[in-house]
């Protein structure tokens, strides 16, 4: 039975297991049996009553449901299913606890979970990454401002800026789990009017997660919003890639291209269809959790100690955005192990301003030979207009037949600037940077 609205389709079943009722349910069992292990190391609660609960305590999903359809609370009908299962024993169950104690910090272990597996999913999509960048650090390309050429660049370096922005997202992940790894057992309105202090610190620890110092009924949603912000940020990066790859696959160029493999169609109307549909997929995902984000920041700003108008919304938007952050890391993961790279495509597309990228490197030529800034760029943008205007015109033509531009430098000397190496001579300094 899931927990999370996310179809099938757009998740994998280890993340969906995590938000599933069952793993829900067995996480406030062992949230409940660890505070009766408190207890009863303490002597409230009888020997052999602690065992009994430890040995039978148990719950059945299916008859939660049917208790709560009539109770209207989950958390009671959840204690009354494992009370009909422990006998007299079950009278210790949830004593001196409140609702929220048991869900937050149970909440606190799904997260823990989750983030378990976003982060082994990230690493490999990290690795995947920059091996690729390596494989393609010198295959030159054109790179583009405002979608327009501007000078070369490879498509190691994008691929480059992509790891160096997900070892970002990895940190900020591990960040903001710190902040959400957390319990509380510090009852009706955080006051600890019937458990002590250091059972909450002790439980927590058992459960492997922190006490939170001070909390209302609740934990304070500002950690959790924080947390779905950072997945927020992440979804953005991988958008960023997946739109990336988007771009370059535009026929006009198709200077690469996600994998397409044999047997796909392409479109139920148009044979001849490649279209890049896993990257489409991981961009619309992506603006799900973003939205799911703004929830989280409206959850922040309960009333008093707290209501439960939190409660109904992040049944949605933890799971959904958890499960499809694992979807998109993995799918990301395919599509950039198996992409399709076409350097013929690549070079074709470099030539088709035919050398206007050289613009900015024939204009700081002219100024180191002693021209005016103002004067040379007006000299260069004049031909450059030329050039946009006339198909059959070449920037390094039209640069020797200027004779402003031949008067101060030479034919050699210009020939020295259409050199394409110029503009690469970095590219190692700047892998380095990143992989010392």
């Amino acid at each position: 039975m899931s927990y999370s609205s996310m179809i099938p389709r757009y998740s994998n079943p280890k993340i969906r297991s995590v938000w599933d009722l069952e793993n829900k349910f067995h996480l406030w069992l062992k949230v409940e049996l660890a505070v009766c292990a408190a207890w009863a190391k303490r002597g409230f609660i009888p020997e052999n009553d602690f065992n009994t609960l430890k040995e039978k305590a148990a719950f059945q999903v299916k008859r939660i449901d049917e208790i709560e359809k009539e109770v209207h609370h989950d958390v009671i009908a959840f204690v009354t299913n494992v009370r009909e299962n422990t006998g007299l024993s079950g009278r210790y169950l949830h004593y001196g606890l409140t609702s929220s104690d048991v869900i937050d910090t149970a909440l606190g272990l799904q997260l823990k979970e989750s983030t378990t597996i976003l982060l082994d999913s990230l690493d490999q999509l990290i690795h995947v990454v920059w091996k690729q960048a390596i494989r393609y650090k010198n295959q030159v390309m054109i790179g583009r401002t405002h979608g327009i050429h501007g000078e070369p660049t490879t498509l190691g370096l994008k691929l480059a800026v992509f790891y160096a922005e997900l070892k970002r997202g990895k940190k900020r992940l591990l960040h903001a789990g710190e902040e959400v790894f957390v319990g509380k057992l510090s009852g009706a309105v955080g006051t600890f009017s019937n458990i002590d202090p250091e059972i909450e610190e002790e439980v927590c620890l058992s459960l492997g997660l922190k006490a939170d110092p001070i909390s209302t009924q609740i934990v304070n949603r500002d950690r959790h919003a924080h947390y779905l912000s950072v997945l927020g940020v992440l979804a953005g990066s991988l958008e960023r890639m997946a739109q990336e790859i988007r771009l370059l696959q535009k026929t006009e160029g198709r200077e690469v291209e996600e994998p397409f493999v044999s047997g796909q169609k392409g479109s139920s109307a148009m044979p001849h269809k490649r279209n890049p549909v896993i990257c489409e997929r991981i961009c619309g995902l992506a603006r799900v959790i973003q939205s799911n984000v703004q929830v989280a920041y409206r959850n922040i700003p309960l009333w008093h100690e707290r209501d439960i108008s939190h409660s109904s919304a992040e049944r949605i938007i933890f799971p959904d955005s958890i499960i499809s952050m694992e979807y998109i890391l993995e799918k990301m993961n395919y599509v950039i192990s198996n992409i399709h790279v076409y350097p013929e495509n690549m070079a074709k597309v470099l030539q088709t301003t035919r050398g206007l990228w050289y613009s900015q490197r024939l204009l700081l030529k002219l100024v180191e030979k002693g021209m005016q800034r103002e004067e040379a760029y007006s000299n260069v943008q004049s031909i450059c207009m030329k050039v946009w205007s006339d198909s059959d015109l070449h920037l390094q033509t039209e640069c020797r037949n200027n004779k402003n531009i031949s008067s101060i430098l030479s034919h050699k000397e210009q020939d020295e600037i259409f050199q394409q190496d110029y503009y690469l001579r970095n590219v190692d300094s700047i892998f380095q940077r990143l992989h010392p």
